[in-house]
C-alpha cells in the first residue's frame, strides 16, 4: 500500500510510533515507504524549522529494506521492527557525525553507538538522522553555533525549548516516528510543552547514560539528576520506548533486573488519587497556562479521580536551590581552568555581597566544594523520603511545567540578562528552568502531555509525577488525559507566528 492510499497511511506523519508499528507489522506499509515519507517531509518543511539537522538517509534505506526482506520471511527483529525515528544530536551515533551543538565536534563521528541508540536498533528502528539541541545540551533555548536554531512548528517566532528542542520540533511537525530525548532540568519536558507533544522523564538510573555527550565522549560515569527518555506523539508511544530503553547495562545486568510496577490503581481514572500543585510564590504562572492546568485537573475530576489541591512538603524555591547546588557543579566540570578561575573570582566577590538572584546563585553553585555537594546530597534525600511519604495518600502529583506556553526566541542577550513576559511583569529566565529542575532533584518519573492551547493557539503540557519507579502510573495518567483533553494535535500550515 502505497503512502497516499487511504485510509491507513494518508497521515502517516501524524500518527503515533504505536500505530505506525501495527501497520507495519501488519504489511500495511512498507519501511521504506515511510522512511522515504518522513525524508521528504524533512526536506519539503525543515527549512522554515531546522530540527533534524544530519540525515543518514543511504544507510537507513538500505536497513529499511533489510526489515521489509525479514518481516516478509516472517522474522521479527523487536517491537520498533522497521520504525524510521531520529534521536538528539547528544547521543553518539555510529558512522554519523555527532556534534553536541558543539563547534570542536562538528567532525565526531562515533565508531560505536550510544547505549540508548543502540537499544533501539536492536529492538528494529531505522534511525535515519539527529535532531538538534543547544551547545552542549546546556539552554532552554535550541540554538548553537554549528546548526543554528530550531523554530516551533506552532510559531515560527517561538523557541522549542531544550535542551531537546530539535526532538519535540521534528515530532509536533511530522517529520519522525519517534524521539530520545535527554533531561537534566527539564530537557524533554519543557520542549514537550512548548511544542505539544508527549515525553517521560524516566525514573533517574533505569535508562543507561553511556555515549551521551555531554559528559564529554568516551564519558563512563552517569551524571546526576540527568536522565534519558522518549518523546512520541502519544502515551503508549513512551510505554513502548520505554520498554526498550530502560534495564541494568554493563557491570550491573550480570545481576540486577528491572522489574517496574504496574500502574497505580489498576491504571484506571475512576478512583486515581491525584494531588496538585500549581502555585508557588518563587515562580508565577501565566494566567492562560494556569486555566490550563485547571481544566486538565477538572477533567480528571469529571472522571471519576479523587482531585486534591495540596502544599508541597517542599517548597519550590528549596526544590530550585537543590538542582543548583546539585546539577550546576556537572556544567563546571566542563569549563577550562582559566574559565573556572574567573567564575570562582565572581563567586568570591558574590560571597561578600547581598546578591542573591538567581546568577549570583549559579556562580556559587558552580563553584562550590565537595563538602557543599555532599550537603546538597543530604538535603536532597530528605526532600525524596518527604515526597514519598505524600505519594502514600496520592497516586500522582500534578505541576506545571514553565511558567508560560513558547516564548519568543531570546538567543542574542546574554543569558544572564534575559527574561519572560509573565501576564505582563518581566521574569528572570532562569524561572523556566526551576519547576522541571526542582521536581527532577527528586528522580522520580515524570511524564508531560499535552492538555491543550492557550487563546493564543500555543500548547500547553503539565507534569505528572509518580512515585520513585512507577513510571507506568506516570504514562497512564498521561494517557487519561490524553483520552479526555485530545492529546497531540498536529500544527497549524507553518507560515505566521500564533498570536499572543
Amino acid at each position: 500500500m502505497a503512502l497516499t492510499d487511504p485510509p491507513a497511511v494518508t497521515d502517516a506523519h501524524d500518527l503515533p510510533a504505536t500505530e505506525l508499528v501495527r501497520l507495519l507489522r501488519e504489511g500495511e506499509v512498507a519501511s521504506v515507504e515511510l522512511l522515504d515519507h518522513f525524508l521528504d517531509r524533512v526536506d519539503r518543511l525543515d527549512g522554515a524549522i531546522n530540527a533534524v539537522v544530519a540525515l543518514d538517509a543511504e544507510r537507513a534505506r538500505e536497513r529499511a529494506a533489510a526489515a521489509d526482506a525479514a518481516r516478509a520471511r516472517g522474522e521479527s527483529w523487536g517491537p520498533l521492527h522497521g520504525l524510521p525515528m531520529t534521536v538528539k544530536d547528544a547521543f553518539e551515533t555510529e558512522g554519523v557525525v555527532t556534534t553536541s551543538g558543539a563547534p570542536e565536534l562538528r567532525d565526531h563521528m562515533p565508531a560505536t553507538d550510544s547505549e540508548a541508540v543502540a537499544r533501539l536498533k536492536a529492538a528494529g528502528a531505522v534511525v535515519f538522522g539527529k535532531t538538534n539541541l543547544p551547545l552542549y545540551a546546556g539552554d532552554l533555548q535550541t540554538y548553537n553555533d554549528v546548526y543554528g536554531r530550531t523554530n516551533n512548528p506552532w510559531a515560527p517566532d517561538r523557541t522549542v525549548g531544550g535542551s531537546s528542542g530539535g526532538s519535540a520540533a521534528a515530532l509536533a511537525a511530522g517529520m519522525t516516528g519517534l524521539e530520545l530525548g535527554s533531561d537534566i532540568g527539564g530537557s524533554i519536558r519543557n520542549p514537550a510543552h512548548f511544542c505539544g507533544v508527549f515525553g517521560l522523564k524516566p525514573t533517574w538510573g533505569i535508562v543507561p547514560e553511556r555515549g551521551h555527550i555531554p559528559g564529554p565522549p568516551g564519558s563512563l560515569a552517569p551524571s546526576d539528576v540527568g536522565v534519558i527518555g522518549p518523546l512520541g506523539r502519544s502515551a503508549a508511544d513512551l510505554a513502548l520506548a520505554l520498554d526498550v530503553l530502560a534495564g541494568p547495562a554493563g557491570d550491573d545486568a550480570a545481576g540486577w533486573r528491572l522489574e517496574l510496577p504496574p500502574a497505580r490503581n489498576g491504571g484506571a481514572v475512576e478512583g486515581l488519587r491525584v494531588a496538585t500543585w500549581f502555585d508557588d510564590p518563587f515562580v508565577p504562572i501565566a494566567r492562560d497556562t494556569r486555566a490550563l492546568l485547571d481544566a486538565a485537573a477538572g477533567a480528571l475530576a469529571g472522571a471519576g479521580a479523587e482531585v486534591t489541591a495540596v502544599d508541597p512538603p517542599v517548597g519550590l524555591g528549596d526544590l530550585a536551590r537543590s538542582w543548583e547546588r546539585l546539577v550546576l557543579p556537572l556544567v563546571a566540570a566542563r569549563l577550562s581552568e582559566d574559565e573556572f578561575a574567573a567564575f570562582c573570582a565572581g563567586a568570591d566577590a558574590s560571597r561578600v555581597g547581598e546578591d542573591d538572584g538567581p546568577t549570583m546563585r549559579a556562580l556559587r553553585a558552580m563553584t562550590s566544594r565537595h563538602r557543599d555537594w555532599a550537603s546538597a546530597h543530604e538535603a536532597r534525600h530528605r526532600h525524596r523520603r518527604r515526597f514519598a511519604e505524600l505519594f502514600e495518600h496520592h497516586d500522582v502529583l500534578l505541576a506545571p511545567v514553565m511558567p508560560t506556553a513558547a516564548h519568543p526566541h531570546d538567543t542574542e542577550t546574554d543569558i544572564t540578562a534575559r527574561v519572560v513576559d509573565v501576564d505582563g511583569d518581566a521574569r528572570s529566565y532562569f524561572e523556566g528552568m526551576y519547576w522541571c529542575g526542582g521536581i527532577g532533584t527528586l528522580l522520580v518519573p515524570v511524564a508531560v502531555p499535552p492538555i491543550g492551547r492557550t487563546p493564543g493557539g500555543l500548547p500547553v503540557g503539565v507534569q505528572v509525577v509518580a512515585p520513585h519507579l512507577h513510571d507506568r502510573t506516570a504514562i497512564a495518567v498521561a494517557g487519561h488525559l490524553e483520552q479526555l483533553l485530545g492529546g497531540f494535535v498536529p500544527p497549524p500550515a507553518l507560515g505566521g507566528a500564533a498570536a499572543g
